[in-house]
């Protein structure tokens, strides 16, 4: 665990709201120079504290009005490897999230689909035909909140 001190986590707090502000306008916000900003950025980035930038972009106006998370649970662990079963699953563009998890279901996944025919179209044609796949349960998204998380 990397030590953070009260500004890190001050400059965290305002990138996870915003990743997109300069240093300069960081620093105004916490009281330090721009150079200063910049050095704990770098340091945060070299210490694996910030793992990068992304794009949050909104399915719903890209036309991708439905969300369903599903429950995977592999029928055959030992003939089919769990590596063949993400390498599969992950070349599936609707297929936004793959995550590997305990409990009921091996694998939770996040699906966006245009609407319930093609997502029903995705599941049939390309994850029901997934190897190694036996249980799926399926839950729609119907309202979303996002919260930044923990900081310490």
């Amino acid at each position: 665990m990397t030590d953070l001190d009260t500004t890190d986590r001050q400059l965290l707090r305002e990138l996870s709201r915003d990743a997109t502000q300069s240093a300069s306008a960081l620093g105004r916000k916490l009281g330090l120079s721009q150079p200063a900003t910049w050095r704990r950025i770098k340091r945060l980035r070299d210490a694996g504290v910030i793992r990068g930038q992304r794009l949050d972009l909104d399915a719903e106006k890209l036309g991708f009005g439905v969300t369903v998370f599903l429950g995977v649970k592999l029928a055959t662990k030992g003939r089919v490897s769990l590596d063949d079963f993400e390498r599969a699953v992950s070349a599936i563009p609707e297929v936004q999230t793959v995550e590997h998890i305990l409990g009921l279901y091996d694998y939770r996944l996040r699906v966006v689909a245009r609407d319930i025919s093609d997502f029903e179209r995705v599941l049939r044609r390309r994850l029901m035909t997934l190897p190694g796949v036996g249980d799926i349960e399926a839950n729609v998204l119907l309202s979303e909140e996002r919260r930044p998380g923990p900081i310490g």
